[in-house]
C-alpha cells in the first residue's frame, strides 16, 4: 500500500526550490552564467550539530561513521575498538553516558528534519559496553612531566580531568569525600540507570593508566587544609560538585520530613534506605525528580507506619541505615511528582517521564506549591498547591485553583549548591566557585574549576569542562600563553591525522609560491577545514537523498506499576552489533563525505572522480579535474552531506 499523500509530502519529499523560483536570491550566486561559472568545487569540512550540541565535545559523527563502516580502522584494530578510541578522545565514560545522558546531541541532530534523530546514546552504550566486555584500555604516554595536580572531587569532572592530564603526561591525586569514585554518576543517580558493573570498569580503566593516586573519605577543608594542598601540588582543580539541595521557597519547608533530592538519592544508592513512606511527593520536573519518584516506587513502604528511627529524614540526619530485612515486608506506596510546567515542557527527558508514569507515578503538571501543611507535631502532612501559568521563569498561581496533596515525605528537586566549609575564600557568595572562559579561578593562581560547582548542569557538561580545564592546566604548567578557545570548541575530525594514519602523509613543503596545488603532494589542494568556526545545517544539505528510515529503539524491559517493588534492574537493553550498525547507518554524516558517489555520477563533464584506492581515505574520497570542470555546481547541489562548496576558480 502506498503512503498517504500528506505523509509523503511531510516526511519524504524535499525540494531545494519552490515553484516559480528561477533567480538566485544571493548576489554572490549570480556569478553563475548559464551552464558554467567562475566557481569550482571545494571540499569543506564543517562540524555536525550533534557534535556542536555535545557539552563533552565528542566526535560523534566520527564514531558513528566508524561503526557503520564508512571510516575504516587500521588493519590491526577492530571496528569496535577504533570507535571506542574515537569516542573516548573526549569522554572516558561511553557506557555511562550512553545510558544516562539526556542527549542534547539528539536534539541537535539534523536527521530530525527528515524523520527522527539518530539514536546516538544507544550506539554509544554499545561502544562502551563492548569496550568493557573486550577489556579495551586507555593509552598514555610513558614520559611524565614531573608536575603533579591535586583534583578535588572524583566525579565526572574530576575523573575526566585526571584522564586528560594523564594523556598529557601529568600525574594527579584525586581527593574524594565518599568511599568510592564516581560522584553523581554513582551517588546521585539510581543503580538501575548507572549500574556498578559498568561504572566500576570505566573508573578502573582511568586509574589503570597509572600515576593517578586516590585518597578516599577525604574532604579538603576538613580533613586536609587548603594551604597543605597548595604547598604540595603544582596546580589544583576544584571538581567537588553540588551536594546540597535547595529547599522549597514556601512557608514551613523546614519541616523535618521535607528533604532534598540529593540527600535522598545518595542514601538510596548507598543502600541505607530500603523502604520509604506511604505517600511521597516530589517537587521538581527534571531528571533528578524522576529519579526520586521512580526510586520511591521501587522502595515501597511498610504496611504499618515507619518507626521514628527508620524514617527517611532521620536516616539522612544521622547518616545511619535501615535494616535490610525491611525490604521483605514492603508494599506499594503512593508517589506523586509536581511540576511548574506542562508535561510536554518538563526538562526531564520524554522517555523518563513516560517510564515514571508506567511505573505508577502520578504527575501533576502546571502546578506550584504554596505552603507545606503541618500536623500538630510540626511534621509535614501535605502540600497546598495551585494551578499556575508561567510569566517567563516565574510561576503565577491561578486564582481559585488551590488544592491539597497528602504527603508523609516531601522531596525538593529544584536545584543544588556546593558545600564550601573551610574553603570560604573560594566561595562566590552563592556556594559556588567562579570560573573564567578557560576554567581558571579568577584571581587565584594555579587554581582551576570544573563541573557542577561552577553551575549545576549535566554529567556530560562536567566531563567537557574537565577536559578543557585539563588543557588550561597543561598550558599553565608549561608556561604556554592561553589563547581564545575556538568558536566551535569540540573534538574535531583531523584530515592530516587521518592521512598520517593511512600512510598518506603529505610531503614536506620546501618553500616557494605556486599558482595551483592540485598536482602537488605537499598540499591537500581543494580542502578547507571550517569545523572550528561553523556548524552545518540542513540548508546546505540535499535531504532528498535520505529515505524515511525509522529509528531502531533499544529494547525496553522496564517494570509495570504492579511489578515495580524492589526492581532495580536496567530498563533498556543494549544494542546487538547488527542493531548498532543499522542505527549508525542512519547518520547523515553532516559536513563530511560519506562516499555516496552522487557527485561522481551526476557530474556532466566527468570532472569529479574517485581518488585511487591507494590514495583514498575518509575526507579524500573524491577529487576534481579543474581542466574539465565548468563550474556547473551540480555536484554541490546533489551532495547529501553539504561537503561540497562552489568556490572561486580560474575559468
Amino acid at each position: 500500500m502506498s503512503s498517504p499523500k500528506e505523509i509523503v509530502e511531510k516526511k519524504l519529499t524535499f525540494r531545494s526550490f519552490e515553484d516559480g523560483d528561477y533567480k538566485w536570491k544571493n548576489f554572490s550566486d549570480q556569478i553563475f552564467e548559464g551552464d558554467h561559472s567562475h566557481k569550482c568545487p571545494t571540499y569543506v569540512h564543517r562540524t555536525p550539530p550533534c557534535q556542536g550540541s555535545c557539552p563533552s565535545g565528542e566526535d560523534i559523527r566520527g564514531w558513528l561513521d566508524i561503526v557503520r563502516g564508512i571510516e575504516k580502522p587500521p588493519a590491526d584494530i577492530s571496528m569496535q575498538e577504533y570507535a571506542f578510541r574515537r569516542s573516548t578522545t573526549a569522554n572516558p565514560f561511553p557506557s555511562m553516558m550512553g545510558r544516562v545522558c539526556p542527549a542534547p546531541c539528539q536534539t541537535g541532530c539534523n536527521r530530525n528534519d527528515v524523520e527522527e534523530f539518530v539514536g546516538i546514546n544507544a550506539v554509544e552504550q554499545y561502544i562502551g559496553d563492548t569496550a568493557i566486555k573486550e577489556g579495551f584500555s586507555f593509552e598514555s604516554t610513558d614520559k611524565l612531566s614531573g608536575y603533579k595536580v591535586a583534583i578535588i572531587g572524583g566525579g565526572p569532572a574530576g575523573m575526566s580531568a585526571a584522564y586528560q592530564l594523564r594523556k598529557k603526561g601529568h600525574a594527579s591525586t584525586i581527593f574524594e569525600a565518599h568511599d568510592k569514585l564516581g560522584g553523581m554518576m554513582r551517588y546521585g543517580i539510581p543503580s538501575y540507570r548507572t549500574p556498578d558493573q559498568f561504572l566500576d570498569p570505566e573508573v578502573k580503566r582511568i586509574l589503570d593508566m597509572g600515576h593517578i593516586e586516590v585518597k578516599l573519605n577525604t574532604t579538603v577543608g576538613k580533613d586536609i587544609s587548603l594551604s597543605e594542598i597548595e604547598n604540595e601540588y603544582d596546580a589544583v582543580l576544584w571538581a567537588i560538585g553540588c551536594w546540597t539541595g535547595r529547599p522549597l521557597p514556601i512557608p514551613n519547608s523546614d519541616a523535618p520530613n521535607c528533604i532534598s533530592a540529593i540527600q535522598y538519592l545518595e542514601a538510596i544508592r548507598q543502600e541505607r534506605l530500603h523502604v520509604t513512606t506511604k505517600k511521597v511527593v516530589c517537587v521538581g520536573g527534571g531528571d533528578t525528580s524522576i529519579d526520586v519518584v521512580s526510586s520511591s516506587r521501587r522502595l515501597g513502604t511498610l504496611k504499618n507506619d515507619l518507626e521514628d528511627n527508620i524514617k527517611p529524614e532521620n536516616i539522612l540526619k544521622d547518616n545511619s541505615s535501615q535494616d535490610s530485612s525491611l525490604a521483605s515486608d514492603r508494599v506499594l506506596n503512593e508517589v506523586t511528582l509536581t511540576t511548574l510546567f506542562p508535561k510536554n515542557e518538563m526538562t526531564a527527558t520524554e522517555e523518563e517521564v513516560r517510564d515514571a508514569e508506567k511505573e505508577g507515578v502520578k504527575i501533576f503538571d502546571s502546578v506550584m506549591p504554596l505552603e507545606v501543611i503541618l500536623d500538630d507535631s510540626g511534621r509535614a502532612k501535605g502540600l497546598k498547591m495551585a494551578k499556575c501559568t508561567m510569566d517567563g521563569n516565574k510561576p503565577v498561581p491561578v486564582e481559585g485553583s488551590e488544592f491539597e496533596i497528602e504527603a508523609d515525605l516531601i522531596v525538593a528537586a529544584i536545584g543544588q549548591s556546593g558545600v564550601l566549609d573551610g574553603l570560604e575564600e573560594l566561595n562566590n557568595g552563592k556556594n559556588l566557585i567562579d570560573a573564567d572562559s578557560h576554567y581558571a579561578v579568577p584571581g587565584k593562581e594555579k587554581h582551576f574549576v570544573a563541573g557542577d560547582i561552577i553551575r549545576p548542569h549535566l554529567l556530560t557538561t562536567a566531563i567537557g569542562q574537565g577536559a578543557v580545564a585539563s588543557d588550561t592546566i597543561d598550558k599553565f604548567l608549561n608556561s604556554v600563553e592561553l589563547r581564545k578557545r575556538p568558536k566551535v570548541d569540540v573534538h574535531h575530525f583531523d584530515l592530516i591525522r587521518k592521512l598520517n594514519e593511512s600512510g598518506l602523509s603529505p610531503e614536506s613543503y620546501e618553500g616557494g609560491e605556486y599558482r595551483g596545488t592540485d598536482n602537488l603532494d605537499f598540499s591537500v589542494h581543494n580542502y578547507e577545514d571550517r569545523s572550528s568556526q561553523e556548524v552545518i545545517t540542513t540548508e546546505r544539505m540535499f535531504l532528498g537523498h535520505f529515505p524515511y528510515t525509522p529509528r531502531n529503539h533499544r529494547e525496553e524491559v522496564g517494570p509495570e506499576a504492579n511489578a515495580i517493588l524492589g526492581n532495580f534492574e536496567e530498563r533498556v537493553k543494549n544494542y546487538t552489533e547488527e542493531d548498532a550498525i543499522a542505527e549508525a547507518g542512519r547518520c547523515m554524516s553532516c559536513g563530511m563525505c560519506f562516499e555516496c558517489d552522487n557527485c561522481v555520477i551526476y557530474c556532466p563533464q566527468d570532472a569529479v572522480f574517485r581518488v585511487k584506492k591507494d590514495k583514498s581515505t575518509t575526507g579524500r574520497y573524491v577529487d576534481t579535474d579543474y581542466q574539465k570542470c565548468i563550474g556547473c555546481h551540480i555536484c554541490s547541489d546533489v551532495c547529501p552531506t553539504g561537503y561540497i562548496d562552489m568556490a572561486l576558480g580560474d575559468h
